[in-house]
């Protein structure tokens, strides 16, 4: 069973990791400026695709993103295309601001 764990650093970006029995699985890199975190990049290794990892990474940041009172700038192409599919589920988490 996959298991996805927060590697928050001081300086530079920050990434919740995703695990299974065969190591390292994925990663969604992110940095956090105030009260905004921006997602700049999800991937998952070319052997895991498929498995619903970049989902839980995902998941993994909106649970965060509202325990922490955050607000999102998805520069990363999945996490964008995500909350432009799932509009009203993310709606209240998304930092429009930034948008062209």
């Amino acid at each position: 069973m996959a298991e996805v764990k927060l590697n928050l650093q001081q300086e530079g970006p920050s990434a919740f990791e995703i695990f299974d029995e065969k190591g390292k699985a994925g990663e969604m890199v992110f940095d956090i400026q105030g009260s905004d975190l921006t997602v700049y990049h999800t991937e998952v290794e070319p052997d895991r695709e498929g498995m619903g990892y970049a989902k839980l990474l995902l998941e993994a940041m909106v649970a965060y993103v509202r325990e922490n009172k955050l607000m999102v700038i998805p520069l990363c192409p999945y996490v964008h295309l995500q909350f432009r599919r799932h509009e009203e589920l993310y709606h209240d988490i998304w930092n429009k601001k930034n948008e062209n």
